[in-house]
């Protein structure tokens, strides 16, 4: 089931759910008056968007100092956690998932990741999601005591139901690292205080774990890339990634920008090669992009490794050009260079946090235009945000990454390439 569809239904399934939900929580409370029970369990709800994930590394490593690493448990997308898997920090017996494929199965299978939950007996459901209706739904038919998560009071945010005991006001000055963590945090309140909030939320500052791949991962990839590449002298290597999720394809650099960045690197530097990546529905267009380069050492790489392997090429090469999506924060967990381009969104939100992380950020005044207080859903069609980003720019940075050991650039730094007299000045004329 492809992302649209999941958020149509998300909207027209999920809005009536919630209501009911609400109405027979609020019968419900006429009657029963909730036990205070000890907190023994912590189960986490995150269904997509899994690249995110690697920025609630603090939050997992608080709750499992709190009930310890057997009693953390997480619910997502079968397709999704892959993440859990590598990051390590919740037992994989503990990760359910929830297989998606078609309206019916999808739906059977969510009751049974539902059924699979409330087993668990969870002391705490922590919905991760900014305002998804479904995953509000499953926090609340886990059966958990305490249920925190984002409640769209006075209408910031869609509106989700009532479904939590700890309701939390979305702050948009956060950083999602430091959001997750605060969510953690905020299961020891009184929930009937909230949303006011007695402490300063943690900055976070963990990195995450440092994936670290088998000696037969190393060298089944290698052969994939010394195939592709043609030569086993591949190195210096530079990737690009020119996807980005289909929910938010305003997120893109445009793809001429990628064959003239491209074929800059090449032409500066005779021994590198570059290679494109991508998951196997986007091989096709990232091959397009290959034959437009025209050279010997450009090659794809697109569609011929799992996500898991993904990770393993970030760690033969040198630098990561990306759009803002999970690569660039899959890639933190190695150590690669990542120049991430953002637009619609924000860095001081969704940036790694890694020293390898590098960003560049036009700031225009329309951006960012894309937060979790409009769903994700902007009405921009012009993403001039993006296209504004020069390959002058992202080649200046990529040379400076390959040829020195560059000093970490701050993500509250929008623009740590140009100042933003450039930015004004090399704004293209339209």
């Amino acid at each position: 089931m492809d992302l649209k569809t999941m958020r149509r239904l998300d909207r027209h399934l999920g809005v009536p759910l919630c209501a009911a939900l609400t109405l027979w929580q609020r019968a419900k409370s006429l009657f029963v008056k909730p036990e205070a029970r000890p907190i023994e369990s912590v189960l986490f709800v995150k269904l997509a968007e899994q690249g995110s994930t690697v920025l609630a590394v603090s939050a997992f490593r608080k709750a499992i100092e709190r009930v310890g690493r057997e009693n953390v448990h997480f619910i997502c997308f079968e397709e999704n956690r892959f993440i859990l898997d590598l990051m390590d920090l919740i037992p994989k017996e503990n990760v359910i998932t929830i297989k998606t494929g078609g309206l019916v199965g999808t739906m059977t299978n969510f009751l049974g990741g539902i059924r699979k939950a409330r087993a668990l007996k969870p002391s705490v459901s922590i919905d991760l999601e900014f305002f998804s209706r479904s995953s509000a739904i499953l926090t609340y038919l886990s059966g958990a005591d305490r249920r925190v998560g984002f409640h769209a009071s006075n209408e910031e945010g869609p509106w989700r139901g009532d479904l939590m005991t700890h309701r939390l006001r979305f702050t948009p000055h956060l950083h999602t690292a430091d959001l997750y963590r605060f969510m953690v945090d905020a299961m020891d309140l009184d929930g009937t205080k909230l949303p006011a909030i007695p402490f300063v939320p943690v900055r976070v500052e963990d990195e995450p774990p440092v994936f670290a791949p088998s000696a037969s991962e190393r060298e089944r990839v290698l052969k994939v890339i010394e195939e592709a590449a043609g030569t086993r002298e591949f190195r210096p290597l530079v990737l690009l990634n020119a996807n980005c999720s289909d929910l938010i394809p305003l997120r893109a650099w445009p793809r001429e920008r990628y064959v003239e960045l491209a074929q800059r690197l090449l032409a500066d530097d005779p021994k590198l090669r570059i290679a494109f990546t991508g998951a196997p529905n986007e091989a096709g267009p990232a091959q397009k992009l290959v034959e437009k380069i025209g050279s010997g050492r450009c090659f794809c790489l697109a569609g011929k490794t799992s996500l898991r392997d993904l990770l393993v090429v970030f760690g033969f090469a040198d630098v990561l050009v990306t759009n803002d999506s999970g690569p660039a924060h899959f890639a933190s967990l190695t150590h690669v260079q990542v120049v991430t381009l953002f637009g619609p969104e924000t860095p001081a939100l969704f940036a790694s946090r890694s020293p390898r992380s590098h960003i560049l950020w036009r700031e225009l005044a329309c951006s960012p235009c894309v937060s979790a207080l409009n769903n994700r859903d902007s009405r921009c069609t012009d993403n001039l945000c993006m296209q504004s980003i020069t390959v002058d720019e992202v080649e200046r940075l990529v040379k400076s990454l390959l040829t020195s050991e560059p000093e970490p650039m701050s993500v509250e730094v929008k623009l740590p390439v140009i100042t933003r007299q450039q930015a004004r000045a090399d704004f293209p004329a339209r």
